[in-house]
């Protein structure tokens, strides 16, 4: 059996997309819709020497499809998504254009070549390879003269495809080993011409990419065993000999070291001290393996010895576990004495980010009063979180709808909720309005008696009550009003910003995703605000291979005195979120600005001139510093590099850990594997 390679769009799904989103009954949105993508076709053709050609066309976004055969006759019949179209040709070669046309009307148009030869392919020249970066797949090339398409039969059991020339074609196996892949070139010929080869298919071994990042955590929520995000337990041996067969390896992948265990068993981890975990909630491990079905975790007490939890690996990714200490510790285990681990499996498995943690000590919480962020795309829709490309508010329309955005949304410490949108708010078509500010219109006008329900590990707030509502009144988890019924009931996405901003979201019908991004009124000040300056210590300054490494340099008590106009150089975290660095008249002058790596006249543009902004995102422990010039720490150290050898940045983002309210680590990945970090105290 044959099966054809077909990319298709549903036109139901694409048409549910766009009768949902229609923020204010406005089209405007959809004409910023954007015209069919990777518009191609399948073609093929019988072998019977009739030049009777089938064309399938394929594309992403389109509504319906014309064919112009390229051989002046008149054009197809429109074909929906799907269809294909038969078509007679004497023998020859033709440019065949295929038109796909969207939902708003707009087209793409792309030329196929279409061969029709009589005569059998001729000079079959086929490449197969294994894909660099997944396992066990391969990528398949061909090419031949008066050839229009070709199969593949992968010689493992599965059905042959069909595709184009000049179309590569990638094909993943269950398993690693030798296999006869046969590739069969189509002309208009009854005759057809063969390829066969015995190809070794290999599996990748290793993983290509680092862990997964971890959040930011505060020392105090966390106890780490190994992992280059948190602070380990000093003098941990993570290959004691207890007479195992397992060989142990620390690699580099991407700049984060990983253990490799091999040949597995059993193997142990020794604590350098003694730990008390037991006000820990969670274990957390990263895990990848090519062969290893699962691997057993224990840890292990002095007191009450070991229990162990078998964790379920999936091969060729990286497995993320949190594993409940209640998990341990209902077998018996005492989690105050933990002084080792050991691993029993098979085969070979790598090892990163194992630590035990807690929930936040200091939560953040909904309670309070919350209005719309009043700036340029805090309100928006679009087919994916963090997208709101089909329509955004503007700052023109953010300042049209004043009425609207000094609505509040009030989360009271009862669990009661309400919307206080005083005598006016916005009034869209849909109820009755003129899209315009007017009195609020039952249910939505705030009179409804509601409760909310914030579950903050899953991410989400209910809003309970008909009427009810954060963001806009329409937006709810079945669709938009008035094409679905009114609800009494409304889930939303919530992540915190900070500790005073939240974005929110919800998924109105599949794809579509309204998106606000809220400001708690009256909410404190964010803990980045302020002044912040150099820790005038050993070590606040350094550089090195993985973040709490700076053995390729680190500023020591000598070099804090000969740079003191570098460690009074202080960087400004201000309320109304601009950002500047203050030099004075002198600050460390490096060779690369034209300096003699010493103190000197600060260097434009990172001189202190930038006009520039600061955004902080305590979820990702992040800071983003826009502005040329710009910068925290080495004005030379950014995301790309080091100056002189990439541009001069126009943003950069550093990682942000506050060790206490007055107190923070900042590091910066100035290229693959170089770690430029900083401690800073604020004054």
């Amino acid at each position: 059996m044959k099966n054809f390679k077909y990319i298709l769009t549903s036109f139901l799904a694409v048409l549910l997309v766009f009768t949902c989103a229609n923020e204010d009954d406005d089209t405007d949105f959809v004409n910023q819709i954007e015209a069919p993508k990777n518009v191609s076709a399948l073609i093929t053709v019988t072998q019977d020497n009739t030049g009777l050609v089938t064309i399938t066309p394929l594309g992403e976004g389109a509504v319906s499809y014309k064919v112009n055969y390229g051989d002046g006759s008149e054009l197809s019949e429109d074909l929906n998504p799907g269809q294909s179209t038969q078509h007679t040709y004497e023998e020859g070669v033709y440019n065949a254009i295929i038109v796909a046309t969207g939902l708003n009307g707009k087209t793409t148009s792309v030329t196929q070549e279409v061969v029709v030869s009589f005569q059998a392919p001729q000079n079959l020249v086929v490449t197969i390879e294994n894909d660099a970066t997944i396992s066990k797949q391969v990528n398949i090339n061909a090419d031949a003269d008066f050839a229009l398409s070709y199969e593949v039969d992968f010689g493992d059991g599965s059905d042959s495809i069909m595709t184009n020339f000049e179309s590569p074609y990638s094909y993943q196996y269950a398993d690693a080993g030798i296999y006869t892949i046969t590739v069969t070139a189509f002309s208009a010929a009854i005759e057809t011409t063969v390829y066969t080869e015995d190809f070794e298919v290999t599996a990748i071994l290793q993983p290509l990419n680092a862990a997964p990042s971890q959040p930011t955590r505060a020392e105090a929520d966390v106890i780490s065993i190994y992992s280059g995000y948190y602070t380990n337990i000093a003098g941990t041996d993570y290959y004691p000999n207890w007479g195992q067969s397992t060989t142990y390896t620390e690699l580099d992948i991407n700049g984060d070291a990983t253990i490799q265990y091999s040949n597995l068993n059993y193997q142990g981890i020794q604590y350098g001290e003694t730990v008390d975990a037991s006000a820990m909630e969670y274990l957390h491990i990263d895990v990848w393996t090519a062969d290893a079905p699962n691997i057993q975790v224990f840890p292990i007490s002095i007191a009450t010895g070991e229990q162990q939890v078998t964790l379920d690996l999936v091969a060729d990714q990286w497995n993320s576990f949190d594993i409940p200490l209640t998990d341990f510790t209902s077998q018996g285990l005492s989690m105050d004495d933990i002084h080792q681990f050991k691993f029993v499996g098979s085969g070979t498995v790598f090892i990163d980010n194992l630590y035990y943690y807690r929930a936040a000590t200091v939560q953040n919480t909904l309670e309070g009063t919350w209005k719309m962020a009043e700036e340029a795309g805090a309100l928006g829709v679009g087919p994916a979180v963090g997208d709101t490309s089909w329509w955004n508010c503007d700052d023109a329309c953010v300042a049209e709808r004043a009425c609207y955005y000094d609505d509040t949304y009030v989360f009271n410490a009862d669990g009661s909720f309400n919307n206080v949108l005083g005598t006016e708010t916005w009034v869209e078509g849909w109820q009755g309005g003129a899209d315009a500010c007017g009195t609020p219109v039952a249910p939505y006008d705030g009179s409804a008696s509601a409760t909310y329900t914030y579950d903050s590990a899953a991410g989400t707030v209910t809003i309970n009550g008909t009427g009810a509502y954060i963001g806009l009144a329409k937006a709810n988890n079945a669709g938009e009003l008035p094409n679905v019924a009114v609800p009494s009931s409304i889930i939303y996405n919530v992540t915190f910003l900070d500790a005073n901003t939240i974005s929110v979201y919800v998924e109105a019908g599949a794809g579509v995703f309204w998106q606000y991004k809220l400001e708690r009124v009256g909410g404190t000040s964010s803990p980045i605000e302020g002044t912040w300056k150099m820790a005038e210590e050993a070590g606040a300054l350094g550089v090195g291979p993985a973040v709490g490494d700076i053995s390729w340099f680190n500023c020591d008590d000598a070099c804090v005195a000969e740079r003191a106009c570098y460690y009074d150089d202080t960087y400004v975290f201000n309320a109304d979120g601009s950002f500047n660095n203050v030099l004075g008249g002198q600050t460390w002058v490096e060779g690369w600005q034209g300096g003699g790596d010493a103190c000197g006249t600060p260097v434009a543009p990172h001189d202190g001139s930038a006009s520039a902004t600061y955004t902080y995102d305590s979820a990702a422990g992040t800071v983003t510093i826009n502005g040329t010039g710009a910068y925290i720490g080495l004005a030379k150290a950014n995301n790309a590099g080091e100056l002189p050898n990439v541009a001069v940045p126009s943003s950069i983002t550093y990682n942000v850990t506050f060790v206490d309210a007055n107190t923070i680590n900042v590091y910066v990945e100035a290229g693959a594997g170089v770690f430029w970090q900083y401690k800073l105290v604020k004054i």
